[in-house]
C-alpha cells in the first residue's frame, strides 16, 4: 500500500510537470505565430500606404519611422532583413543595434531558399533566458518576396511555473496525507495478520537443539496458520528424537575415534620394541666381550619405546579429563616469560608491550598454551636456514592477547580447517592433541583462538583471554 501510494504520487508529479511544459511550449507557438501575424497585418498596410516603390532597396526607407510605430502598437521588437540576409532597419533603440546579428546565418537562408518553406522557427538560448526566434518572408502586394522579417520572442514562463509549484504542492499534501493513512492501515492489518505468525516466529527463534522445546497452542487459527502450527509441532517431536539418536551417536563415535587413536600410537612404538627384542634374542651371545655394551643399549632402546608409550597415555589422559581452573591474579607477562624458560633455542625472541599485563588465569593452564604453541612453532621450523619464532604479549581493552609467530612451513589450505580437530596432525610422530587440548584451555576462559597462515612463509596463533573471568 505505501509503495503504491508513493510510486503514483511520483507518476503523477512527473506526468504533472510534463503536461504543464507541454502546454507552455504549445502556449508560446501560438502566441509566436499570432504576433507574428500581426505584425505582418501592419507591414503590409504600410506597404500599401507609401509613396516608395516596393522593392527590396526601398524597405529601409519605408520603414524608416513605420518600423517604430509598429513595435509601439505591438510592443514586440522585430528586425527586417535584405533576401541576402543583411540587416536593413531594426526596432530596437540605437544603443542596443550592436547586439543585433548584422547577417543572418546561412543556415537560415539556406532553409527558406531551399526547404519552399516561406517561415523559419528556432529555438535559442541567450543570457540565460530560452527565446524563439521566427523568420518570415516579407511580401509585395504581388506577393513576390521582397526581405525578411525577423522576430525575437522570449518566453515567459514565470506565471506557468508559479501555477505548477503551488499545484504540486496542493498534490503532495493530498499524497502525504494518503501516505500517512496507508501506513495507519498497514500497521494495524499488518498487526492483524501476523499476529499468529508472531507467535509461530518466536518459538522458532527459540528452537535450540541442546534443550527441550516448547510445542506451539494458538486458539482458533486459520486453515493456513493451523497446518503451520502442526507442522512446527511434528517437527518439533522428529527434532527431540533426532537430538537424542545423535547425541548418542556422537559419543559413540568419538569414543571409536579415541581408541582407534589410542590403539595406533600405541602400536607405533610396540613395532619397534619388538624387533628390537626379536633381534636381541637372536644375537644374544654371553660370551660376547661387549655384552654388557649391547645390554645397555638394547636397555636404552627399551627405556626411550617406553617413555614414548607413557607420553602418549599422559596425553590421552591430559585432554580428556582437564583439571579444574585454579585461577589467581597473575602478571602474564612473567609467566609467559616463565614458560618460554625452558627452550634453548636461540631463536625464540619474546616481546611485551608493558611490563606488567594484570590478569585472572591459572598459571598452570596458561604455560600449558604458551608451551604447546611455541613447540608446535618449533616442528615447524626445521628445515628453515634462518628460523624465528617470535612470542608476543600485549593489552587490547579487557582482554589479554597473546601471539607466537613462525617462519615455519606453514599450514595448507587443505589442512586448516582441521588445525584443533582431537586426533589430527601433519608430523610424522605425535598425538594431534596439543591444539585440541589449548582451544579446550581457551575457550573454557571465554576466549579466542585464530590463526593465519602461509604455505612455505609461516605460520601466527592468535589467543585473547579475557582479564576478568568469572568461573
Amino acid at each position: 500500500m505505501i509503495t503504491l501510494v508513493v510510486v503514483a504520487s511520483v507518476l503523477i508529479a512527473g506526468v504533472t510537470v510534463y503536461q504543464y511544459k507541454e502546454q507552455s511550449r504549445d502556449y508560446h507557438d501560438v502566441r509566436l505565430e499570432r504576433k507574428e501575424q500581426q505584425i505582418l497585418r501592419s507591414i503590409t498596410y504600410a506597404l500599401r500606404e507609401t509613396t516608395y516603390p516596393i522593392n527590396t532597396e526601398n524597405l529601409g526607407l519605408i520603414f524608416s519611422e513605420e518600423i517604430y510605430k509598429i513595435a509601439n502598437i505591438q510592443d514586440l521588437n522585430f528586425n527586417i532583413y535584405d533576401l541576402e540576409g543583411t540587416l536593413i532597419k531594426s526596432s530596437r533603440p540605437s544603443f542596443d543595434t550592436d547586439s543585433i546579428s548584422a547577417c543572418l546565418d546561412s543556415e537560415v537562408l539556406n532553409y527558406l531558399r531551399e526547404s519552399g518553406e516561406s517561415r523559419l522557427v528556432e529555438e535559442k538560448h541567450a543570457a540565460g533566458e530560452d527565446f524563439q526566434a521566427s523568420y518570415t518572408y516579407l511580401l509585395d502586394l504581388k506577393f513576390k518576396p521582397i526581405g525578411i522579417l525577423n522576430l525575437p520572442y522570449f518566453e515567459d514562463n514565470s506565471f506557468n511555473n508559479m501555477e505548477l509549484r503551488e499545484f504540486l504542492m496542493r498534490l503532495g499534501l493530498v499524497y502525504l496525507l494518503m501516505l500517512i493513512v496507508a501506513i495507519i492501515l498497514a500497521y494495524f492489518i499488518t498487526k492483524y495478520i501476523t499476529r499468529s505468525l508472531q507467535t509461530i516466529s518466536d518459538k522458532i527463534n527459540r528452537t535450540n537443539l541442546t534443550r527441550q522445546n516448547e510445542k506451539i497452542y494458538i486458539n482458533s487459527p486459520g486453515e493456513e496458520i493451523g497446518t503451520l502450527v502442526s507442522s512446527y509441532n511434528r517437527m518439533i517431536d522428529e527434532l527431540e528424537e533426532s537430538a537424542v539418536k545423535l547425541a548418542r551417536s556422537e559419543r559413540e563415535q568419538a569414543w571409536r575415534e579415541m581408541a582407534k587413536q589410542v590403539a595406533h600410537e600405541i602400536k607405533n612404538p610396540l613395532t619397534p620394541l619388538r624387533l628390537t627384542v626379536q633381534s636381541f634374542e637372536r644375537k644374544f651371545d654371553p660370551n660376547d666381550p661387549d655384552i654388557d655394551k649391547k645390554v645397555h643399549e638394547f636397555s636404552n632402546t627399551l627405556i626411550q619405546q617406553i617413555d614414548t608409550m607413557s607420553n602418549i597415555a599422559t596425553a590421552f589422559s591430559s585432554f580428556a579429563d582437564m583439571p579444574a581452573q585454579q585461577n589467581e591474579t597473575l602478571n602474564v607477562v612473567n609467566v609467559v616469560k616463565l614458560a618460554l624458560e625452558i627452550f634453548n633455542e636461540d631463536y625464540i625472541h619474546f616481546i611485551a608491550d608493558e611490563k606488567e599485563i594484570i590478569a585472572k588465569l591459572d598459571r598452570t593452564q596458561l604455560i600449558r598454551v604458551v608451551t604447546n604453541l611455541v613447540k608446535n612453532a618449533i616442528q615447524a621450523v626445521p628445515d628453515v636456514e634462518a628460523p624465528r619464532i617470535l612470542v608476543t604479549v600485549a593489552s587490547a581493552g579487557d582482554r589479554v592477547k597473546i601471539s607466537v609467530a613462525d617462519n615455519g612451513v606453514g599450514i595448507s589450505d587443505d589442512f586448516k580447517h582441521r588445525v584443533f580437530e582431537p586426533k589430527f596432525t601433519t608430523k610424522s610422530s605425535g598425538t594431534g592433541l596439543g591444539l585440541g587440548m589449548v582451544k579446550n584451555i581457551v575457550e573454557n576462559y571465554g576466549g579466542t583462538i585464530n590463526f593465519t597462515s602461509k604455505q612455505g612463509k609461516g605460520t601466527v596463533f592468535t589467543i585473547e583471554f579475557p582479564k576478568e573471568h568469572s568461573t
